[in-house]
């Protein structure tokens, strides 16, 4: 099974789209689910999904990290013509997942109590983003 989620971002931060893709995955017995987000400057995440200030944090703390390319410390930075967001967002999707792999029993996505599955948006403008999604039942084997 295949499918493609399109998620619509509003600037730099987390979008869970957890409930999405168990939706997806209702009926589909055992097997292994891999995520791809199809983009070069945003991530895939397993986070917390209780505490908002988690993901606050989290873009805060990359966004210390990885400033702008306009920031003084970023002088060394060559690739700028699509903005100073740009190739910081390229840097954070190197240091960041852009795939993931999740068991699935019963149709059920085995994610821990509080994990949820996130787009992490890099770029400061709204993008409409796009996570190829594979699942491939388990045969017994």
């Amino acid at each position: 099974m295949q499918d493609t989620f399109h998620i619509a971002t509003r600037g730099q931060g987390l979008y869970e789209f957890t409930p999405d893709v168990a939706e997806l995955l209702v009926g589909q017995g055992d097997g292994l689910l891999t995520l791809m987000v199809r983009h070069t400057s945003c991530s895939l995440l397993i986070q917390e999904n209780a505490d908002p200030d988690v993901q606050t944090d989290l873009n805060a703390y990359f966004g210390r990290l990885v400033p702008p390319s306009n920031d003084p410390s970023m002088g060394y930075l060559r690739h700028t013509y699509e903005g100073p967001d740009d190739m910081p967002a390229h840097i954070k999707a190197a240091m960041m997942p852009v795939s993931l792999s999740i068991p699935v029993m019963g149709g059920q996505m085995r994610l821990g109590t509080w994990q949820g599955i996130y787009l992490f948006e890099h770029r400061d403008a709204p993008h409409r983003r796009e996570v190829a999604a594979y699942f491939a039942p388990d045969r017994g084997l």
